[in-house]
């Protein structure tokens, strides 16, 4: 088995996105100046001995052209290299879209459910609780302001089957899924038991930033649940003792780069 994570550009934002209360105002700066950061966005494929597998699906191509609403543009601008086009970034492994069979998708945020619409042949793994609060948001009001970080065109696309889940499952051999609430009403994370690099946990933006993680966590902007949000950093945390594993967080840009990037892999 081997684990390729894939490129597929950076988002832009306020670091109090990712970080809750990164910058503070005080007596002495009643107006702080925010950090604007860069943060990365990737998918994972799992080249298994029963298939490959993806997990998550980056951000749609024509975001800045009109895909996604000009809210979103304007919060989490998206860029990217052709490099780090998805079709590109699955050709270093070997792989085309028709290729792939099971996706695993974390979560359906915007930079999560991008590329679902190469992958209408695919089964579709996504949590019940995620996949059924983002259905209501982007059907229960034509305005894309209340739709949250949801993007209904993502939504929408018809695939082979989706697959919901609610909680811990064994997908194939040595790859879990784990049902870890808060940031939406669920995230699946995705836990891989390699031979000779050991556990990995993708925990996703269950877990964006090392400081999230902590000890001690924190907090970040963007949550549904701040008490689920702490038990599932917890939970990660379990995990990676109890396997002594390596968690591999979302958006952290400096954890980025210290990650194996396709064409290389973990096995």
């Amino acid at each position: 088995m081997k684990v390729y994570v894939l490129n597929n550009g950076w988002l832009e934002c306020d670091e109090n996105w990712m970080v809750a209360q990164s910058v503070l105002g005080s007596l002495s700066n009643k107006t702080p100046q925010v950090n604007w950061i860069k943060i990365p966005v990737y998918a994972v494929l799992i080249d298994h001995p029963q298939g490959k597998i993806l997990y998550d699906l980056g951000c749609h191509p024509d975001a800045m052209k009109g895909y996604w609403p000009a809210g979103l543009q304007g919060v989490f601008p998206y860029y990217f290299e052709e490099s780090q086009s998805f079709v590109s970034q699955l050709a270093l492994t070997g792989t085309k879209p028709e290729d792939i069979k099971t996706v695993v998708l974390s979560h359906l945020h915007l930079d999560h459910a991008g590329h679902l619409h190469l992958f209408e042949h695919a089964d579709v793994y996504v949590h019940q609780k995620d996949f059924e609060y983002g259905q209501t948001l982007v059907h229960l009001s034509p305005d894309p302001a209340n739709h949250g970080a949801y993007v209904k065109a993502d939504l929408e696309v018809p695939v082979k089957q989706y697959h919901l889940i609610d909680k811990d499952i064994e997908l194939v051999t040595g790859v879990e899924l784990i049902t870890l609430p808060g940031h939406t009403p669920g995230i699946l994370g995705l836990v891989v038991h390699l031979k000779n690099e050991g556990t990995l946990i993708f925990p996703q933006d269950a877990v964006y930033d090392h400081r999230n993680y902590g000890p001690p966590a924190k907090g970040s902007g963007i949550v549904y649940d701040s008490i689920a949000f702490f038990d599932s950093i917890e939970k990660v945390r379990n995990y990676a003792k109890k396997y002594n594993a390596k968690v591999m967080f979302s958006h952290d840009m400096d954890f980025f780069k210290t990650m194996k990037l396709a064409p290389e892999f973990y096995e």
